[in-house]
């Protein structure tokens, strides 16, 4: 090798050397910048340097949601349940709908916190109970400076900035099906005015109950389902949520019916029907404990005057022990609002349905197999079973009568026990008449899984509330 060779590595050995002096030196100062110049083309350490330390402080650099405009708009999702404790957010447990949700949310910075994202939920479904249509309102990050139905701009905006002409929204559906479960999707959303609220301008609640005919006498379910109808008190037919303030349980059922799920021909016990009840508003665990008489009358356990009965609550004020419907057939089919313009998305849309075909597929298939290996049974000699499996705890073999049953605490009772404890308090309404409302309560009791909001504390002469708890 010759002189000037070995010269020459010698002084390129030289020049590295000092070239990573001076970027330990420059990292430490944390400027890296009189580098650039100083590297031989094609050197991109410094460049990559920046390029960490300029993504670094992007993501350390809190956002800036004062410098954008907020819109107030409805979301409409729908959701398979029966993973989940439910829709909303709980104290003991993140595994809820809701909780996903908030989630996607802050995580893509539509919303800088719940507590000041003006949410509402148009109602609360339980654990294993899916939706179709469940609707929230709340206030999302927007890109429309120009103004718009729901849109609230920020302070101190620049006019120049104020009136010049603004892109298109924020994909809504798009961002956050990217980042939420694959059971959990949302469907549209519509720009609805500041102060509408999901929960308190809906017009009506629509749930779903499917259930397969097996022994049962459909067409005596359909003629019961009907004394559901018209304004009645529900206290026997709910979950008397008492020591969270509910104490008024007259509601309005609109509609209700037992009806074939599809086109069924002949007495198939396979076929599937479902029993729709469209109201106002509903009570705690409501739908699936009108359910259960329903399937008791069509095992002919019980009489469809049975409802009547327990409808009559000055003839029958405590409730009688039963076990109510499971919980995995019920889902809020819809929630009705008046002149809201839903905004589609046609590839989302797209995209939902082949999730949902994915998840059918599935289902279809293990219920057909399931379904094989019945039949396969009955045909060697198996007996088919006529018990009623989607009630709990209900056995025709020495059933006993829901009047003669033991019954449940009354109203009052119930609230004198909870007045004791402090929960509940009690004082002189208009004209000498009394008046019970909520007590104390913890600051986070209004996430307790279907109870109500703070908002839903009741007086013994209130008429109704506007929540839907199932």
């Amino acid at each position: 090798m010759s002189e000037a060779l070995i010269q020459r590595i010698k002084q390129l050995e030289t020049e590295l050397e000092k070239l990573k002096s001076q970027l330990k030196e420059s990292s430490e100062a944390g400027d890296d910048t009189h580098l650039k110049s100083s590297l031989p083309d094609g050197n991109t350490t410094s460049s990559i340097s920046n390029s960490k330390k300029g993504k670094k402080a992007a993501k350390d650099r809190p956002f800036d949601f004062s410098a954008h405009p907020r819109r107030h708009v409805a979301l409409r999702l729908a959701y398979l349940g029966w993973a989940y404790q439910g829709f909303a957010v709980q104290e003991n447990t993140d595994n809820t709908v809701e909780a996903r949700l908030f989630e996607a949310l802050l995580k893509t910075r539509l919303i800088q916190e719940r507590q000041s994202s003006n949410y509402h939920r148009c109602g609360r479904t339980d654990k294993g109970v899916s939706a179709f249509s469940q609707v929230i309102t709340i206030d999302l990050r927007s890109t429309q400076f120009c103004g718009g139905l729901g849109i609230t701009l920020p302070e101190n905006v620049d006019v120049s900035t104020k009136n010049k002409t603004s892109g298109s929204e924020l994909p809504y559906v798009k961002m956050l099906n990217r980042v939420l479960p694959q059971d959990i999707r949302i469907l549209d959303w519509a720009p609805v005015a500041e102060g509408f609220s999901a929960r308190f301008d809906c017009q009506s609640r629509t749930y779903r109950y499917y259930f397969p005919r097996g022994c049962l006498d459909v067409a005596l379910m359909a003629d019961a389902a009907k004394r559901y109808e018209g304004t009645h008190d529900f206290r026997n037919i709910c979950k008397m949520d008492v020591g969270n303030g509910v104490l008024q349980f007259e509601r309005t059922i609109l509609s209700a019916s037992v009806k074939p799920a599809q086109h069924v021909s002949g007495e198939n016990e396979y076929d599937l029907f479902i029993f729709e009840i469209k109201g106002l508003a509903f009570l705690y665990h409501q739908v699936r404990c009108m359910m259960a008489l329903l399937l008791m009358i069509g095992q002919k356990l019980e009489a469809p005057e049975i409802i009547d009965q327990l409808l009559d609550v000055q003839t029958n004020p405590r409730k009688p022990q039963y076990s109510m419907a499971v919980d995995y057939p019920l889902v809020l089919y819809e929630c009705h609002f008046e002149g809201l313009n839903w905004q589609q998305e046609n590839e989302e849309v797209n995209l939902v349905l082949s999730t949902l075909q994915q998840h059918w597929t599935q289902s279809a298939v293990k219920a057909h197999l399931l379904q094989g290996m019945i039949q396969g049974l009955e045909a060697i000699g198996g007996a088919s079973s006529n018990h009623c499996w989607l009630v709990e705890g209900t056995r025709q073999r020495n059933y006993k009568p829901l009047l003669e049953r033991p019954c449940c605490e009354s109203l009052e009772s119930r609230i004198n026990h909870f007045v004791k404890r402090g929960r509940l308090e009690r004082e002189e309404g208009e004209n000498g008449g009394e008046m019970v409302h909520r007590g104390k309560r913890s600051k986070h009791s209004h996430s307790s899984p279907g109870l109500p909001d703070p908002s839903d504390v009741l007086t013994s002469k209130n008429t109704a509330d506007h929540n839907a708890e199932v």
